[in-house]
């Protein structure tokens, strides 16, 4: 399907018919559904998923994924923030690290935590403008 990610950030979509979606190859929804697992949407598309990509892909409605996910990056901004806050509706962290230091153990241990309660709590805890 190509190098990168299958599917294009939905602001790269464009006018006209199919905008950016024949960028992506339909004949990778043959390939996907042939394959011998389950499938789900695991994208920022949220929903949009299954009325634009699908169709396209020739595939059916799948369920669309909404778990915690940890964003870890040395380029983090507010724009980041604000948009995962306003996109995801499940708990993110959003963890900056020092470029010159990479991964330190004070970044898992800050990781380790937030995963610890997340998944103790039902709510949006450590919510995209949380965290480091």
């Amino acid at each position: 399907m190509g190098d990168g990610p299958p599917v294009p950030d939905r602001r790269d979509l464009g006018e006209g018919r199919g905008g950016g979606l024949t960028r992506i190859d339909p004949a990778g929804g043959a390939r996907l559904a042939a394959l011998d697992c389950g499938l789900v949407w695991a994208t920022t598309w949220m929903d949009d998923a299954n009325s634009c990509l699908a169709p396209w892909l020739g595939l059916p409605p799948l369920p669309v994924v909404d778990w915690p996910f940890l964003w870890v990056d040395d380029e983090i901004t507010a724009v980041d923030r604000e948009w995962v806050a306003a996109h995801h509706p499940a708990p993110a962290l959003l963890h900056r690290v020092d470029h010159r230091c990479g991964l330190t153990a004070a970044d898992f241990a800050a990781l380790e935590e937030w995963v610890r309660r997340t998944r103790g709590c039902g709510g949006r805890a450590g919510a995209a403008g949380e965290g480091s």
